[in-house]
């Protein structure tokens, strides 16, 4: 027998994808999330800017809360890696395909993010010194954590600039360090660092240590240590599923979405960091709350979804 198909596949459990999962389950529509466990939420040891938390909560934990909450009102989530998506041209209907299986749906929301490039140091480093705060990836984050303590930016052009003046408000000691070779500066960056008493150092950096409160950068002008490091190194926008269906894409390589969250592609909607603006948990879930709405008026427009009255609903549950 053939699976039903789907009235959604949402592909991407972060705090978009479960938040639209939560909406879409509450609408009484047959959901899937499919989760590659990927989600940059995962990795933060504590979020303070996530409002209703005053003391903070565990990344991991949030994503945790809000899977069991889309799971209370009937979303299932499977812990897989989408690898495939198509479209037929003819009916509009989507398949997704991942290691142990495929779903069809009506309809497909893309919350697929992106990841982090990270700084050069041992992956096992990197992680531990993640979970202890030494090593910082979003300022508008958690700056807040490191005012008034020495952080180091590793980064070069335009892009490492920005993030060194952004912390500069929180912290009167921030020194930028290429992570290669030389920095790349323009004479108005060059500028504004010195201006802003920034300090810069040419690389090639290397994070090679770190005690209980502190995190040590090797480069080509000696050892610097610093309470946190920021790398400003970019990041790579999850996109190719959107591509394999003919999504276009903004001029920032992010997924190209109008107001309610809809690509290019007619049933298929984006949210969250893959799509152009902040990338901020909050910012997220409200896309994901949009996507989600804009989903359930799409289907309910091509075909009214009105409940049945309650005697023949417990006659279809019960089979009588």
């Amino acid at each position: 027998m053939d699976d039903p198909i789907l009235d959604c596949l949402i592909v991407g459990g972060g705090p978009a994808g479960l938040t639209a999962a939560i909406y879409l389950a509450r609408f009484h529509l047959d959901i899937l999330v499919v989760d590659g466990g990927k989600s940059r939420a995962s990795w933060i040891p504590c979020t303070r800017n996530h409002a209703g938390f005053p003391d903070g909560i565990n990344g991991e934990e949030l994503l945790q809360r809000m899977r069991d909450q889309a799971c209370k009102y009937g979303a299932k989530i499977e812990s897989e890696f989408v690898t495939k998506l198509g479209r037929d041209e003819q009916t509009g209907m989507f398949t997704a395909t991942w290691g142990s299986g495929e779903a069809t749906a009506r309809m497909v929301l893309l919350a697929t993010g992106v990841s982090n490039r990270r700084p050069p140091m041992d992956e096992e480093l990197h992680d531990d010194a993640l979970s202890r705060g030494l090593v910082r990836y979003c300022p508008i984050c958690d700056g807040y954590e490191v005012t008034d303590k020495k952080v180091g930016v590793i980064g070069s052009d335009s892009h490492g600039v920005a993030e060194a003046l952004f912390l500069r408000s929180y912290t009167a000691d921030v020194t930028l360090i290429a992570p290669d070779k030389a920095l790349r500066l323009k004479p108005e960056d060059n500028q504004k660092l010195k201006e802003a008493g920034i300090d810069c150092v040419d690389g090639p950096a290397q994070a090679v240590a770190f005690a209980k409160d502190c995190i040590t950068v090797d480069t080509a002008e000696g050892h610097y240590t610093f309470d946190s490091i920021y790398p400003a190194l970019g990041s790579d926008t999850h996109t190719q599923l959107a591509e394999m269906v003919g999504a276009k894409l903004a001029s920032d390589g992010c997924i190209l979405c109008d107001d309610h969250q809809r690509t290019s592609v007619p049933g298929l909607y984006a949210a969250g960091d893959v799509v152009h603006g902040l990338d901020q948990i909050g910012h997220a879930m409200g896309e994901g709350g949009v996507a989600a709405t804009s989903i359930r008026n799409d289907l309910c427009s091509k075909e009214p979804r009105w409940r049945e009255p309650l005697q023949e609903i417990e006659e279809a549950e019960t089979g009588s």
